[in-house]
């Protein structure tokens, strides 16, 4: 008889708990929504950012309306890599008046960013003899036939950029913003980039 008294206090304790109240359930529901945008707010100022891309200039790895997760934790706390897909702050308006990858938060963030591939890294020589030349790191020739479209002559390009700021093309380690490591859309592109 005891097990049945506690059974029916149990049941009875449970029907006269209190309800939560309006007030408390709107007051969770905003504090759930204040957790989310503090989360989505730090990991996109510490760990990662998300770009669109505007133009043809990374084809055919990137395409015009592409969308992009880049980590921010690189090159901070991660080496930089030949071959990694970087966004830079444009440092000396190298493509003046080309649309260039927003960040979509660019009603907050005002600044012009480009997005290109890394061939030389701090302490590495770059040249190219001339039009029609490969382009070699270090005297060894670059395989581009993985980064052009098939037809295309390198210095016949659309996308070239002529750089004449003095550096020669540097980026400076201050202005890149991260490493570009994963297309979200379109759905038909999605995957990883290499």
């Amino acid at each position: 008889m005891v097990g049945r008294h506690s059974k029916k206090a149990r049941g009875q304790s449970r029907r006269h708990a209190r309800k939560p109240s309006v007030w408390s359930e709107i007051r969770g529901y905003l504090l759930t929504v204040i957790a989310v945008m503090l989360v989505v707010l730090l990991g996109r100022t510490f760990v990662f950012n998300v770009y669109v891309i505007p133009s043809r200039s990374m084809e055919d790895t990137l395409q015009i309306g592409d969308r992009v997760f880049a980590s921010r934790l690189t090159p901070k706390l991660f080496a930089l890599h030949r071959g990694d897909i970087i966004v830079f702050k444009d440092p000396a308006d190298w493509m003046e008046g080309e649309q260039l990858p927003t960040n979509l938060m660019s009603i907050i963030d005002s600044n012009r960013y480009l997005i290109k591939r890394v061939i030389g890294l701090p302490g590495d020589t770059v040249a190219c003899k001339g039009s029609g030349e490969p382009i070699t790191v270090n005297g060894k020739p670059i395989d581009e036939s993985a980064y052009l479209k098939s037809g295309v002559n390198p210095s016949d390009s659309p996308f070239s950029v002529t750089v004449t700021d003095g550096n020669n093309g540097q980026v400076p380690y201050d202005d890149i913003q991260g490493v570009a490591l994963f297309r979200f859309w379109p759905f038909t592109r999605i995957g990883m980039l290499n």
